[in-house]
This record gives structure tokens, sequence and C-alpha cells, in this order.
């Protein structure tokens, strides 16, 4: 018996995400292949979802009570990005549950629209009280967020 495969992954256009955010790659994100290191990517990730949600105020990461963990993460690669490049954080939301949300974001080189990401992939953040580490309901501020995300 053939176990059904899944639909490979496919490159996308910034077209299918809502929001963007500007990443600098450094010189310490090369390896020794010339190109960026598979592991800055999830790096990036967290950053353009993050800095997101603290420029649009609905994350105070030194004084919120509410945090976001990382439960999961994925990525596919589709090209070499490298220093000195400019990347575009492409980021939309598939998801919201009660105290999670999953999160997508498309990695494209520099600002030429015609070129699809580079990479994509998603993260699920759990909101937890900061204290206790037990999860919470979102708040009404990054819901207020989330919904032009989607």
């Amino acid at each position: 018996m053939t176990l059904p495969t899944a639909p490979r992954p496919q490159a996308e256009f910034r077209a299918a995400y809502q929001a963007f955010y500007a990443i600098g790659t450094r010189w310490s994100d090369n390896d020794l292949y010339g190109h960026v290191n598979n592991v800055v990517y999830y790096s990036w990730f967290d950053t353009a979802v993050n800095g997101l949600l603290i420029e649009r105020g609905a994350l105070d990461i030194h004084a919120g009570g509410v945090i976001g963990l990382v439960i999961e993460t994925h990525c596919n690669y589709f090209a070499s990005l490298a220093f000195p490049q400019n990347v575009a954080a492409g980021i939309r939301v598939a998801h919201v549950g009660a105290s999670s949300v999953r999160y997508e974001v498309g990695l494209f080189p520099g600002d030429d629209a015609s070129l699809p990401c580079a990479a994509k992939g998603h993260f699920i953040h759990v909101y937890v009280d900061r204290s206790t580490r037990r999860p919470v309901t979102l708040p009404t501020e990054l819901l207020n967020v989330l919904e032009t995300l989607r």
C-alpha cells in the first residue's frame, strides 16, 4: 500500500502576505557555503513577528503581563539569501485559538516584488502569563492586530 503524499510546498509572492517587516542581513549570518545559514531563518521569523507586534502596540516584552512562547516551527527553503542583502519578511495569521496563534512568514530578497519568497514557514505562539507560564486568553490589543494580519 502506498501512502498519499502531501503536495510539495511552493514559493509564494508578496501578495499572499498582509504585512511586512524589514530585516538586514549581517556578516555573521552567512555560513561557509556563502549563504545565510538555515538556523538564522527561524530567528528572522521570531524577529519579524515580535517586531511587528511591538510596533503596533500589541506586545510589551519588558513589562507586559502576557508573553508568547514558541511551541512549533517549520521552514521550507526555495532560494538562497546572503549578506549583504536586505530581507522583507511577509507576515500573515493562519489561525487564532483561545490562547495560541499560528503565524506564517515568507522571506523575500530585497524590494523586488517580482521575486517569490526565498523561504516560507510558520511558528505557533502560545500566549501565557509572564509569571505563571500558564496559557491565557489572547489580550484585546493582540486580537485587534491579529485581525489585520488575516
